[in-house]
Order: C-alpha cells, then structure tokens, then sequence
C-alpha cells in the first residue's frame, strides 16, 4: 500500500509541470472567455499540425497523470486550467480520427469532469438552421469577419463529424474537412472561399445525419479498433487485422456486463481480456495500443 502512495505523491510532484507545460501555448489567451469566441482564440495558437500534435503530446501525458492521480483532492486546484485543456485538445482532434498515435481518447475520468463543466454544453450549435435558412445563410456570407465566422463552423462540424467518428458513411466528410483545413492554413484558400466550403460541407453533413440509420455501439466499436489496428502495423507486426478484432470483439463480448465501465471488476476483466488476446499477436508490449484499444472498447462497449 505505502508504493502505491508513494507512487501517487511523485505523481502529485510531476502535475504542475505537466499543467504548466500545456498552457504555455496559450499565452496571452484570456482563458476565462467561454464559447466560441474562447476556442477561437485558443486554436490560434495552434496554427499547423505540427503545433497541434506537440501539444496533443504534452496533453496526453497530462492526461494519463490526472487519471492516474483522479480522485485525489489535489486535483481541484488544477481543475479549471484542465477543464480548459481538456475542451481546447476535444476542439483541435483531427475529424478522421487517423494520424499519429498522439490523439488519445479521453479517460473515464476526465470524461466524467468535462459532462459536469457547464461552459461547454453552453456552445450552441446551430448549423441545421443555418443551413436550411436562405436569409441566415446569406447573412453569415456578408459577415465583415469571414474567417472567425468560419473558425466558429469549423469547429461545430469537427464536432459533428467527431460524434461519428467511427461511422464509415461520414469518412469521406472527415476527410473533406481536414482537406479544407489544410488549403486555408496553407493560404491556398482565402478567407470567404473557406468559408463557403465550409458551408457546403455543413450542408452535406446534416444531410448525411438526417438520412444516416442509427448503427450498434459494438458495430462502430469494430471499425474503431479496425482503424487503430491497420495504423499500427507495420513490418515488424504483420496481423491479421480483421483476426485481431473478431477476437477482440468476440471475448470482449463474453466478458462485458451491463454497466462494467463504472466498476473496477468490470475494468479489470475487460482489460485483462485484451491483454491476453493482444499477447496472443505479440502486441502486448505497446502500451500506447492497448490504451487507445481500451478506451475504444469503453467507449462502444
């Protein structure tokens, strides 16, 4: 008992640098300007994927920390500049969900800390009426500031497209959306062009959301951990995909129970269960792996 506080204290010890280190990319943002006007601002300074990925590397860390620490009251005092983090780093995931290894899903406690955060239910989103009203619409393209007008839909469709991650109708959306990004930040596409693809973009989204039939947790559970899987191999690990996720997917099945993500047996079964399987194809040693494959699994199972 007495390593597992000594653990948590040296934890404690390493938290403030790791804070520190990912507010250092915001100075000069006033972090207490809620909506979209304070994620604006926050985005700015993370201008190219470069940026955005070394932050999303010293959020992770940070992250792993507080989960790990989580419910230590020490962490109260740090919780407004995490809470604030916690929605910027959900604001800048790439909406394809591919990349470097770097974009983590957020841990069931930090999960549990942002759903009682207030500010961030309080952005309203929307895009249905700005889509299917003419007059809206054409007062949107007559904004005097046309790229925070953009920023601001930018950010409500990554959010939408985000809530689909794993649903393959909204892939090629995903993909248009990170494209558009990349010709703007490149100053391929100006201001008001941006803004109209953009738009356009919305417009097809909505469509797509209103026609898109619901699909299973598990169903999407699979394409994630497809995703994740097809990333990480390389020479070394020739898997079988398809193999590892049935696997996955079947024994994941058999051991779940209804509401297992709020217990520690339930945790402790269903992690063990992919530690054994990920043995199985000799990818037990990265941990990076396993988290994203549990995280997934918590998430749609």
């Amino acid at each position: 008992m007495l390593g597992v506080v000594a653990n948590i204290s040296e934890l404690v010890g390493k938290l403030p640098e790791a804070v520190q280190k990912c507010l250092v990319y915001f100075q000069g943002v006033d972090r207490t300007v809620t909506g979209y006007e304070g994620l604006i601002a926050a985005q700015e300074c993370l201008p190219n994927n470069d940026t955005r990925d070394a932050f999303a590397g010293d959020y992770s860390y940070l992250n792993r920390l507080w989960e790990a620490i989580s419910p230590d009251p020490v962490l109260s005092q740090y919780e407004t500049d995490y809470r604030w983090l916690t929605q910027v780093y959900e604001s800048v995931k790439p909406s394809t969900g591919t990349g470097k290894l770097l974009w983590h899903v957020l841990g069931p406690k930090t999960i549990e800390l942002i759903h009682q955060s207030v500010h961030v239910d309080a952005i309203r989103d929307d895009l249905e009426t700005l889509v299917l009203d003419a007059d809206l619409l054409e007062a949107v393209l007559g904004t005097p500031d046309p790229n925070k007008k953009a920023k601001e839909i930018e950010i409500k469709v990554a959010r939408r497209l985000r809530n689909r991650l794993h649903d393959p109708r909204f892939k090629e959306l995903s993909k248009r959306l990170e494209a558009l990004k990349l010709r703007h930040e490149q100053g391929v596409l100006l201001s008001i062009d941006f803004l109209k693809a953009l738009l356009d973009l919305a417009r097809d989204v909505v469509a797509a959301e209103q026609a898109a039939e619901p699909v299973a947790g598990e169903d999407l559970g699979k394409a994630a951990l497809t995703e994740l899987f097809e990333e990480a191999k390389n020479g070394k690990t020739p898997i079988l995909v398809e193999r590892v996720v049935n696997d996955i997917d079947e024994i994941v099945r058999h051991v779940r129970f209804e509401g297992w993500q709020n217990t520690y047996a339930g945790e402790r079964e269903v992690k063990s269960a992919l530690r054994k399987t990920l043995f199985k194809y000799k990818l037990h040693q990265d941990q990076e792996l396993f988290e994203r494959a549990f995280g997934y699994i918590r998430q749609y199972y």
